[in-house]
Formats: structure tokens, C-alpha cells, sequence
């Protein structure tokens, strides 16, 4: 590939990490994702006592939903108006919108402006150039005493070798985050947890890097 062209293909692959390409990808009538809570966050968060909770990232609203019938009180952040929209939708069908609400924010510039939350949670976001860390602080400033993070992405793993090399360089491993722990969290969960899925009719193994951690109180 030439030096333009290679470029070229990076900024095309690059720009998924930015609001447009997310809007584009959720103005039509296919629903992107399941629907279905993530693994990690029904594992970590069904013995939790329902509260208030946070969850950035939150596309079409899979997680919001689950929460709030598991009688959480629950904010979805997303920086895609249109990803927004369609999870208060959904939200609504699902007879919970009473216990929704939702804001338009980027995790990577996201800042808790004296808000806080029992539990803040985001699943699958992955900033390129290692901006995990940094999101993980700032999704951190919002957790109340005595509440908890929970951070799940992506382990490299072969199976995503059909991915450009800036979606590989931005996944995680669980340790590669606390870093961006404040000293009056304590990590509880730090491992990548395999889970199996199926894309395109084939079974593959998966990596989940999962992060739990408790503010102090």
C-alpha cells in the first residue's frame, strides 16, 4: 500500500472512534447490538443493592434497560445523539423510562461536574492511543463513596485480527487500567474472563478485560 493510501485507510479506520461514524451507524432501522446486558456487568453488578448508576457508552441502551429492572435509577452517556435516542426508545418499550435518563457526552472528555453515582459502568469502549486509562479516571471521579467502577473491554485476542491496527492497538488488558485508579479506590476484580460468541455463524472464544474496583467510603 502506498504511504497515501495506508493513511488514507487509517483515517478511514480511525474514524469510527469519533461521533459521526456512530450516528451514521445508528440512523437506520437495524438494531446494531443484541439488546442483551453484558456478561460481566449482570456477573459483577446482580448481588450489588440498586442505586443510582452511570453508564458511559451506552449505544443502544442494553445495560440502562437491565439495570433499571433490576431497580437501579439510571443515567445512559453516549456522545451519538441518534445512539441516544434510540435507547430511550427502547427504554420506553421496555417499561422503564421512568427510572432513564440520558446524556450526550464523550468519555474522553467527560467530567462528573459534581455528579455522583453508587455505580458507574462502562462496557466496550475503546479510545485509541491507550485513552483508557484517562476515561477510566474520569469515569472513576464520578463513583460515590462507597460505590463501585466497573470497566469491561476488549483483550487482544487472535480473533481480531480482521480489525484495522488502530481497533487492535486500542483494546486492554484489566491491569493495563489501574493506572488510572485514584488512591481511595481499592481494585476488586482484575482479569480477563473468557466468554464465547458467535459472529457471522462462527463460534469463537473471546477475552472480556474486566475491572471492578470500590471507592473507599
Amino acid at each position: 500500500m502506498s504511504g497515501h493510501g495506508h493513511q488514507h485507510a487509517e483515517e478511514e479506520a480511525t474514524a469510527i472512534f469519533e461521533p459521526p461514524a456512530w450516528d451514521e451507524r445508528y440512523s437506520g432501522a437495524e438494531k446494531i447490538w443484541s439488546g442483551n446486558p453484558n456478561a460481566q456487568l449482570v456477573a459483577e453488578v446482580t448481588g450489588l443493592t440498586p442505586g443510582t448508576a452511570l453508564d458511559v457508552g451506552c449505544g443502544e441502551g442494553g445495560d440502562v434497560i437491565w439495570l433499571a429492572r433490576q431497580g437501579w435509577r439510571v443515567t445512559g452517556a453516549d456522545f451519538s445523539a441518534n445512539g441516544l435516542a434510540r435507547a430511550a426508545r427502547h427504554a420506553e418499550q421496555a417499561g422503564v423510562a421512568a427510572r432513564t435518563d440520558w446524556w450526550q457526552v464523550d468519555a474522553r472528555t467527560f467530567a462528573a461536574e459534581g455528579r455522583s453515582y453508587d455505580l458507574v459502568t462502562s462496557h466496550f469502549l475503546h479510545p485509541p492511543d491507550g485513552g483508557m486509562v484517562e476515561v477510566t479516571r474520569r469515569l472513576a471521579g464520578a463513583v460515590a463513596p462507597g460505590g463501585h467502577l466497573l470497566v469491561v473491554g476488549h483483550a487482544p485476542h487472535e480473533t481480531f485480527t480482521h480489525l484495522s491496527a488502530s481497533h487492535r492497538q486500542a483494546m486492554f488488558l484489566a491491569e493495563d487500567l489501574l493506572p488510572g485508579l485514584p488512591d481511595d479506590f481499592e481494585a476488586l476484580v482484575v482479569e480477563q474472563r473468557p466468554r464465547t460468541v458467535t459472529r457471522d455463524g462462527v463460534t469463537v472464544d473471546v477475552d472480556d478485560s474486566t475491572l471492578l474496583a470500590r471507592r473507599k467510603s
